[in-house]
């Protein structure tokens, strides 16, 4: 297990940022200069990834969108100043080792990392390892994909990883006896709900990591919004009850993340309407329509975060170097 007796995590408690539900991705990055900055976003060319990539743009990043289509990505990219296209398929480990070695072989820092992409809901699809395709896609290839970049985040000597979780949280922890639905029988909510979760753990077990080189994580509920996300869903699932944010709106909580100096010197928490998120205990797992505002405690616990990290370097072969 890693270990770091320097490592003070941070209160999972809001800090009163002053931005909101309603703040949108450029009002957060209003008046901030980040020319000479590198950012990689997953899934960059749609949906909230895409207003992600517009806003760091406009702020003078350099970004770089991983797209599984990088000829679709392009088009949809057309016209936005300093954004480059390379191709990434977060369920191939042989993709994502080829697209970081691409980028490590350019000698750039990496100072933003932003794991956008995902998918919800689908039938059981498994990848060629067997890995049920939520779990793979949304977290062990986001996993893969950071592990292989850490060179270029520890050489940006002050780099962030943004981690996009959900409020789909609450259908389910990490059932680490049974990742891939080998002995259970598949429950699509139940394997996102997981995904979601992982995706949160993940900031916590990176964050202890990399704090002693400067390269901090977040996990983010960027809240409901109406994308291709939800491509797989009924009408009536889609017509469960709750507010929904724009796109814009939806990007606000993860450039905040990015980039905000208000999250100096701080990481491992999850985030949403542009603040550290509240603390929940009281929620009864897997209660689709129960409504809560906040983190649940089997996504942000550092025990489980670190027994994710072992489970994930198993399942992907990939190795933390510090």
């Amino acid at each position: 297990m890693y270990t770091s007796s320097s490592y003070e995590p941070t209160p999972q408690a809001p800090i009163s940022s002053g931005f909101g539900a309603l703040s949108t991705a450029r009002e957060v990055l209003a008046g901030m200069d980040l020319r000479g900055q590198i950012a990689i976003v997953t899934g960059g060319h749609s949906g909230i990834g895409l207003k992600t990539t517009r806003a760091l743009s406009a702020a003078g990043a350099t970004v770089l969108v991983a797209a599984r289509s990088p000829e679709q990505a392009r088009s949809a990219l057309a016209g936005i100043a300093g954004v480059e296209v390379d191709a990434l398929d977060l369920m191939d480990p042989a993709s994502i080792d080829a697209f970081a070695q691409r980028f490590l072989a350019t000698g750039r820092p990496l100072h933003i990392l932003i794991a956008n992409a995902g998918i919800m809901a689908p039938p059981l699809v498994r990848d060629a390892r067997g890995y049920e395709s939520q779990f793979a896609t949304n977290h062990l290839g986001h996993f893969q994909l950071t592990l292989r970049l850490w060179p270029a985040l520890k050489q940006a000597g002050d780099a962030r990883v943004v981690s996009l979780s959900s409020a789909g949280i609450r259908f389910s922890g990490v059932d680490f006896e049974d990742p891939n639905f080998e002995q259970r029988e598949y429950e699509k909510w139940k394997a996102y709900g997981q995904s979601k979760s992982a995706n949160a753990l993940f900031a916590v077990g990176l964050d202890k990591r990399g704090h002693a080189h400067g390269v901090r994580a977040f996990s983010v509920h960027p809240g409901r919004i109406e994308t291709e996300l939800a491509r797989f869903l009924s009408d009536q699932e889609r017509a469960v009850g709750g507010v929904y944010k724009t796109t814009e709106q939806g990007a606000a909580t993860s450039v905040w993340c990015a980039t905000s100096p208000q999250l100096a010197g701080k990481g491992g928490v999850y985030c949403m309407d542009c603040d550290i998120a509240e603390f929940v205990s009281d929620f009864k797992l897997g209660d689709m329509g129960q409504q809560y505002t906040g983190v649940l405690p089997w996504a942000v616990d550092p025990g489980l975060a670190e027994r994710l990290w072992m489970m994930s370097e198993d399942l992907t072969g990939v190795r933390f170097e510090s």
